[in-house]
């Protein structure tokens, strides 16, 4: 777990400028998701990216644009919504994306998962006591988890479930809408 990094909104436009040019004629919009994209938010300094594309976008066509960059897509990993791309070693070289640290997904624009992602991030943009309850949550799974990536996913996935639950719903009430309905899985990192 690192303190926020005012360098991580940066690595993200850095990110999704690569990432558009290869995109580019598609009508895909690039989301910064995850803890990183919340200021003030302690996270692992993994940028989440989430590739948002209308309906009217072939799926083939995502794989398409971003293979050339050495990403593969590797299935929705367990989570029905979103699409998961990675960049194994060996790929091309890249000044940016070998840089930073980052995870890429795709889904629907209308999609439940990406609403999830969307509205969580900002819920905890606006609103500091939940950010707060949020990050010492994080601290403590870190701390339970001793520096082991699987494990602190483990006890994310169990334990900050009903937390994101709660503020997806506060969101809502706020809003005045149904929170939308996707696996209640704990967004990443």
């Amino acid at each position: 777990m690192h303190e926020s990094n005012p360098h991580w909104a940066a690595d993200f436009q850095a990110l999704a400028r690569v990432l558009s040019s290869a995109l580019d004629g598609l009508k895909v919009a690039i989301a910064h998701v995850g803890s990183t994209a919340v200021p003030g938010l302690a996270a692992k300094p993994i940028i989440d990216l989430d590739l948002a594309y209308a309906p009217a976008v072939p799926w083939a066509a995502l794989p398409a644009a971003l293979t050339p960059l050495g990403y593969v897509h590797v299935g929705d990993q367990g989570l029905a919504g979103r699409e998961v791309f990675k960049r194994p070693g060996g790929g091309p070289p890249h000044p940016v994306l070998d840089r930073i640290v980052h995870h890429l997904y795709a889904c629907p624009a209308n999609g439940a998962e990406y609403q999830r992602h969307v509205q969580f991030r900002d819920f905890l943009r606006h609103d500091e006591p939940t950010r707060r309850r949020y990050e010492a949550l994080k601290r403590q799974l870190a701390a339970e988890a001793r520096q082991d990536a699987k494990r602190y996913a483990a006890l994310k996935q169990v334990r900050a479930r009903a937390f994101v639950a709660e503020v997806l719903e506060q969101a809502q009430r706020q809003r005045g809408g149904p929170a939308p309905r996707g696996t209640g899985q704990p967004l990443t990192p």
